[in-house]
């Protein structure tokens, strides 16, 4: 058994107690009231979820494992010769919540790349596909072809102790991981008319670094990798893609119909496609410019006249942020130190500059900060990656880090399938109305 697994074993073991407590004890205590505006407005704000993977501050910010992200860049072991950590030692924080050492990291890093070619039928199924099928149609496929290999059912199938499911569950976690930026490297590399190709034999490469080395980009988007990764990997349990993951989870579905699904959910343009909608408005702005340098006037008018079409500026505002997203300044620490001439960013720094005090002149947004979407397109082309359509597979390469470690814990808690109740819009107008009567006594 492996260092990792040892130590999740034992914290497993010191967490179960407090889950049978909390269910025996104190499972008719209020947490809190539902209202009909989170009924008919997406849950939006209503805490029924339990995660102690991230949680989602609204000044502060994601926390993993209650770390701020500068507290966590900070405390995990770096790839040596880089300022940032081992995506490797991120999992295995987001598993343990201990802070791993760098015999930690390297160890998850030697047991991915034993993990990481990708099966050949996995290739061939990709191939099989039309030209135009999207990257992210490509990546959830990949991933649900490779199902057969999954440990979970297999083990599920020979009848396996309920409160032993997570370590096949991590397992299939593990295997995934492994062969994500392969995965994602193939896809890119296909939509460029190159075959994929394998990590370098005998390559003593990080995750991240491997990833963009099979992409076929030099350093230092290793770094920009290694960050976008951890950024990523989760934000609390209630986004689409993570609560996607959970719940078909929560069916004792495998670790890949789960992050397919998760995949899935990330697709869609309202989730993880937000950055290449921030970079097409950049460049929009620029050719609107007609070549002059910007300046934070014509940034200015630029801003207005996208708020006077009734549109939103994009990566700007949160759901729940009310602050700037730690994200976004994570990633323009990265962008300041290796391409702070960049054209692109330095647009970016005018509207990080102008656009709150429009947005809060405006009047109409909740949150005039930039979130993570801000940003991080504007990296990926830089570097080279000029087909929008793949930056939400690198997001999902990244997402799958939390929502993984997440459902690994589901089943060690021994959590029930998720089942909410559900409304008629009759039955949600007579509540309102008795509700209103009650109040006007």
């Amino acid at each position: 058994m492996s260092t990792l697994k040892e130590l999740l074993a034992r914290k497993i073991e010191a967490h179960r107690p407090r889950i049978r407590r909390l269910r025996s004890a104190h499972a008719d205590k209020k947490v809190g009231e539902v209202t009909v505006g989170q009924v008919i407005g997406g849950a939006r704000g209503l805490r029924f979820l339990l995660s102690d993977i991230s949680h989602l501050d609204a000044d502060e910010g994601v926390r993993f494992r209650a770390k701020t992200i500068p507290e966590l860049l900070a405390a995990l072991p770096k790839v040596p010769g880089s300022d940032y950590p081992y995506v490797e030692g991120f999992w295995h924080f987001l598993l343990t919540g201990e802070v791993p050492t760098a015999e930690d990291a390297l160890e998850v890093a030697a047991d991915w790349r034993a993990r990481s070619t990708v099966p050949g039928y996995v290739h061939e199924v990709l191939r099989a596909l039309p030209p135009d099928t999207p990257p992210m149609t490509l990546l959830s496929t990949a991933v649900l072809a490779m199902q057969r290999e999954s440990v979970f059912a297999r083990k599920l199938r020979e009848g396996i102790a309920r409160d032993s499911t997570w370590e096949p569950m991590l397992e299939d976690a593990s295997a995934l991981l492994a062969k994500l930026p392969t995965i994602g490297a193939a896809i890119y590399r296909m939509k460029l008319g190159l075959e994929p190709v394998d990590p370098e034999p005998g390559s003593e490469l990080d995750w991240g670094g491997s990833c963009a080395r099979m992409m076929g980009i030099a350093p230092p988007y290793d770094d920009a990798c290694r960050l976008h990764f951890i950024l990523h990997s989760d934000q609390e349990l209630g986004n689409v893609s993570a609560h996607a993951v959970h719940l078909v989870a929560s069916g004792l579905a495998d670790a890949y119909y789960a992050l397919s699904a998760g995949l899935d959910g990330l697709a869609g343009p309202l989730h993880g496609s937000a950055s290449e909608e921030v970079l097409r408005w950049l460049q929009r702005l620029v050719a609107d410019l007609g070549g002059e340098a910007p300046t934070e006037d014509a940034v200015r008018d630029a801003l207005w006249a996208t708020l006077r079409r009734g549109q939103v500026i994009p990566g700007y505002g949160h759901a729940v942020l009310r602050a700037t997203d730690p994200r976004y300044l994570a990633l323009r620490e990265l962008c300041l130190k290796h391409l702070p001439d960049d054209p692109l960013f330095k647009i970016v720094e005018l509207v990080f500059r102008v656009a709150p005090e429009v947005l809060r002149e405006h009047g109409r947004a909740k949150n005039p900060w930039p979130n993570v979407d801000a940003q991080s397109g504007v990296i990926h082309w830089h570097y080279g990656v000029r087909d929008c359509s793949f930056y939400p597979v690198l997001f999902g390469i990244g997402r799958a880090l939390g929502t993984l470690a997440s459902i690994v814990w589901d089943r060690a808690l021994g959590l029930p399938i998720e089942w909410p109740s559900s409304l008629t819009t009759s039955m949600l107008e007579q509540l309102a109305e008795e509700s209103s009567r009650g109040e006007s006594r």
